[in-house]
């Protein structure tokens, strides 16, 4: 309960806290920001065999992850977010509601960042469908802003693991690979 307490304050604090300059500079270097991203981990398929004949592809999709972003960017380097996410593991035919806290850091600042990240929350249990458990997550890809350095595209991967289940003694650990966009 204390982190849904400690979210909740964390929104409130991000949102209603305006600074009313005089002038808007050119670069933005901190503010709040929304964020919105699809991620999806590929797998062999099992079924495949050479020559087949029945169209199998050799990559399936395993699971898919689609996620949203509020947070607040302190400088050119770091944020911090609260994220909401959907997971969908296929084959395990899972579903995971996590709610979490998403630090990122560039580690190079040019005209595009480099950058490391790092999360840990809940998984959430909405209904029976759901498993409830602890997320961790830590991710590295490159961050592309458009003509005015405001608004952004991030590339990337993520290794999640998801404990679970009775005493959380499930493990679930996957590589998958992410597009975002970020309004900033």
């Amino acid at each position: 309960m204390k982190l849904y307490t400690f979210a909740a304050l964390f929104c409130y604090a991000v949102l209603f806290n305006f600074t009313f300059a005089q002038e808007e500079p050119l670069e933005k270097t901190n503010g709040i920001f929304y964020k919105f991203s699809i991620a999806g981990t590929l797998t062999t398929n099992e079924d495949y065999t050479l020559g087949n004949e029945e169209g199998e592809p050799f990559i399936t999709l395993n699971a898919i992850f689609v996620n949203t972003v509020v947070g607040y960017q302190f400088d050119k380097r770091s944020t911090l977010g609260v994220a909401l996410e959907y997971d969908r593991h296929f084959r395990d035919g899972l579903n995971f509601l996590p709610v979490f806290f998403e630090f990122k850091y560039n580690l190079f600042h040019f005209d595009d960042n480099f950058f490391i990240r790092g999360g840990y929350g809940k998984l959430v249990n909405v209904n029976s469908a759901f498993e409830t458990g602890t997320l961790y997550r830590l991710g590295l890809g490159v961050q592309l802003f458009d003509n005015n350095y405001k608004n952004s595209y991030l590339l990337g991967l993520d290794f999640t693991r998801k404990r679970f289940g009775y005493r959380q003694s499930d493990k679930l650990s996957s590589v998958s690979v992410f597009f975002e966009f970020m309004l900033f």
